[in-house]
């Protein structure tokens, strides 16, 4: 069998995971701070038919090598964590972070993490995603305040009755990652550490290299539908031409078993 079979198969497995991975970001173009994933591969290895730099017949080093490749392996998705659109929304818990930085969510007594400012409180007044996951730290707005104001440091304060001066209630504490692209997706926009991601740093928002956080704004999605529809495309082509280089393999095979037959 040709060798070429098994190597366009694995570039046409290749083109349908970037293809389920396109069909995945556009899916989540509407979701509040989501990041594009972009797909990494690695060729396979390779079958050396004579190595470079070996002695030829007049004594000389052949500057080239004869190596055929196996094909191509996903190696990984990776995120892409720029800055998605702000859409300002003029809600007092809609938060958007401005740079780097997320928040931390208490999940079920373990703590993740998200870009998801859309937050809402719940019967007994704390803070909480839209879920129902309280922000870590808890922060509870007091029942009767009229309205809430997040400073760009992450300080909540809750005006209460007819008082001009508001009374703090907690503080938004922004984490980051040295290696934000090795974070865990755990879904409902929810991401966790991994060993690969390192252990969070905490601190205030608009310090130390955090995002300062944006009262009354929502961060969109940073899927571009144009970028994502042209990768559409050149996946949907490069698919193609590997299934051709298959036909090409299989009308030799049949050539050749002309001659033989006849």
């Amino acid at each position: 069998m040709l060798r070429a079979f098994s190597t366009s198969a694995t570039g046409m497995t290749a083109q349908q995971m970037i293809v389920d991975n396109i069909a995945n970001n556009l899916a989540n173009i509407n979701t509040v701070g989501f990041k594009r994933s972009q797909m990494d591969f690695q060729d396979l290895m390779y079958v050396k038919y004579a190595q470079a730099g070996r002695d030829t017949a007049n004594g000389t080093a052949a500057p080239t090598g004869l190596e055929i490749g196996s094909g191509v392996r996903p190696n990984s998705t990776m995120k892409v964590y720029t800055q998605g659109e702000m859409d300002n929304t003029g809600r007092d818990l809609d938060l958007a972070i401005e740079g780097e930085g997320f928040f931390q969510v208490s999940v079920n007594g373990q703590i993740r993490y998200t870009r998801d400012g859309a937050f809402q409180t719940n019967a007994q007044g704390q803070l909480v995603t839209t879920s129902g996951y309280t922000v870590d730290p808890a922060i509870t707005i007091p029942a009767n305040a009229r309205s809430v104001s997040v400073g760009k440091d992450g300080t909540v304060m809750a005006f209460v009755g007819t008082n001009t001066t508001g009374t703090a209630v907690g503080t938004l504490s922004l984490v980051r990652f040295a290696n934000p692209a090795g974070l865990s997706n755990e879904g409902g926009n929810l991401l966790s550490e991994t060993t690969a991601s390192g252990t969070p740093t905490t601190g205030t928002a608009g310090q130390d290299g955090m995002g300062m956080i944006q009262q009354g704004f929502l961060e969109r999605s940073n899927v571009q539908m144009v970028t994502e529809l042209v990768n559409l495309i050149t996946a949907q082509r490069a698919y193609e031409t590997n299934s051709r280089a298959i036909k090409a393999g299989d009308d030799m095979l049949t050539t050749a078993n002309r001659l033989i037959a006849q």
